[in-house]
């Protein structure tokens, strides 16, 4: 009774309490990078385009429609009546806005490769608009249909990142009553919310807070404090499981986990820059064991420096099965028989951290390791002040290799390989619209990417979501946390 009479007078006031692991650097969609800000993306802002989880068709969201006037013009025709959180109507302006805003380099995207496919947009009238792109970019849809949100045009202009991650003001299902930076928002269904292929909001708030230790967040599970928790330790999960008193889902995502080491030498004299030692950090893993052990679930060893289900995530490359005396053997060959010493730096999943940290170790990599929050690691590697890093992509859900792949191999401030070949590959296969060249070249770039071991790419992961019995809700595939898809039991 002590545990479940909370979660009922929660039930009974409407809101649903849910806690982030990771602090949120800015609620603003566009400065920020982690999943967190793409679940807040998700539930406070619309795209113009709607793509369908479960079965990735793309319909219409603040477009009603839209259609390609040539190869690099996108026109959309504007859903009308929309209203943003704060009255604001709806209409071409804030899309002009929001496209000629965030498309320019110099104001500072956090991910630029999510907008930086776009030149400009023009107004033809109140309820039409065109999207100009810099070249040919097949991928332009996925794109619309996932982080490109419209904004409020004179809100944003006076408020800006900064503001704007402080209030946020969306069309969204949600609105966001209250921001306490990093640690606590406030969401309110949004009551004016138009006919959206999202839905509509069945919970009337969500209290969110960020508790960093996964214990910590189960105890306030079980006082009843928390009705939601996700990205739970496999073996934590099954335990919650067991009790008979949760409901336990386990869902495939699209993030990568790998190893991403200095082979472009920004962080000074390294070893990584010498393609023997990177290939006798990829011998060194043993990848299976780690799914097996530690992710379980639906999770998926994997040696391409991309999610398998994404086009172009062609899987014919090299594989490095887990042989230590190889590595060893390479390591001698590089010039290191007694190995070697390197900071190695993560932000999340310790634990599987410290396991690939002890492999290493085994064959004489010695590993000053590091734990930093994401922002801080972020920063780092856009410095190129790391020379080796466990590090996690999700793609930000995009199911196109270009969100993978030329986002850290073509020559951006996180990519650590600098390969010439690879970005004139990687150029030709982004801009094709011939969907089989588009394939010729994806293939070249990612079989060179793992014949030179520029990567350690490990597995696939999975998310456990543990939810109160008194909460209704279906994850999805792509490790988006909807909170306009739940409801109460």
């Amino acid at each position: 009774m002590t545990t479940a009479m909370p979660a009922f007078a929660d039930k009974a006031s409407g809101t649903l309490n849910v806690a982030f692991t990771k602090e949120l650097e800015n609620v603003d969609s566009y400065f920020n990078s982690s999943r967190e800000g793409v679940v807040m993306q998700r539930a406070v802002w619309d795209g113009l385009i709607y793509r369908d989880p479960e079965t990735n068709e793309y319909v219409g969201n603040l477009a009603e429609s839209w259609e390609w006037i040539d190869d690099t013009t996108l026109e959309f025709k504007l859903r009308e009546g929309v209203t943003f959180h704060n009255g604001e109507a709806f209409n071409a302006d804030d899309v002009v806005y929001t496209v000629n805003f965030v498309a320019k380099e110099e104001n500072g995207v956090k991910t630029q490769r999510n907008v930086n496919w776009m030149e400009s947009a023009e107004k033809i009238d109140d309820y039409t608009v065109r999207i100009k792109l810099k070249e040919k970019f097949p991928a332009a849809i996925e794109f619309l249909s996932g982080p490109v949100s419209m904004y409020p045009n004179e809100y944003y202009a006076e408020a800006g990142p900064s503001g704007m991650g402080l209030k946020p003001v969306g069309t969204g299902p949600y609105k966001v009553l209250d921001v306490v930076p990093g640690q606590h928002f406030v969401l309110e269904a949004n009551e004016n919310y138009h006919d959206s292929p999202k839905g509509q909001p069945k919970i009337e708030k969500i209290d969110i807070r960020t508790i960093p230790d996964v214990n910590t967040q189960m105890a306030e599970l079980f006082s009843g404090s928390l009705d939601l928790i996700w990205q739970v330790p496999a073996d934590q999960a099954e335990k919650l499981g067991e009790m008979g008193q949760f409901t336990v889902a386990n869902e495939s995502t699209m993030r990568v986990g790998y190893l991403q080491m200095d082979s472009a030498g920004r962080s000074g004299d390294t070893p990584f820059t010498d393609p023997l030692v990177r290939k006798a950090v990829n011998h060194a893993i043993n990848r299976q064991e780690l799914v097996d052990a530690l992710l379980q679930g639906s999770s998926k060893v994997v040696y391409t420096p991309c999610f398998p289900s994404q086009f172009g995530c062609i899987q014919d490359v090299t594989e490095y099965e887990y042989d230590p005396e190889k590595a060893k053997e390479l390591l001698a060959e590089a010039g290191y028989p007694d190995g070697f010493s390197t900071e190695f730096y993560a932000y999340r999943d310790r634990q599987y951290a410290e396991a690939i940290a002890s492999y290493l170790n085994a064959v004489g990599i010695d590993t000053d390791f590091k734990m930093l929050q994401y922002s801080a690691l972020r920063e780092l590697n856009m410095d190129g002040e790391v020379p080796l890093s466990f590090q996690t992509w999700g793609s930000y859900s995009i199911n196109d290799a270009s969100a993978m792949v030329s986002q850290f191999f073509k020559h951006g401030s996180l990519d650590s390989t600098r390969d010439e070949e690879v970005l004139e590959w990687l150029n030709v296969a982004d801009s094709s619209t011939d969907p089989d060249e588009r394939i010729e070249y994806y293939t070249k770039a990612i079989q060179k990417i793992a014949d030179e071991a520029f990567w350690a790419p490990m597995f696939t992961y999975n998310t456990n979501y543990v939810f109160s019995d008194t909460v209704s809700y279906t994850p999805t595939p792509d490790e988006v946390l909807r909170f306009v898809d739940m409801s109460w039991n």
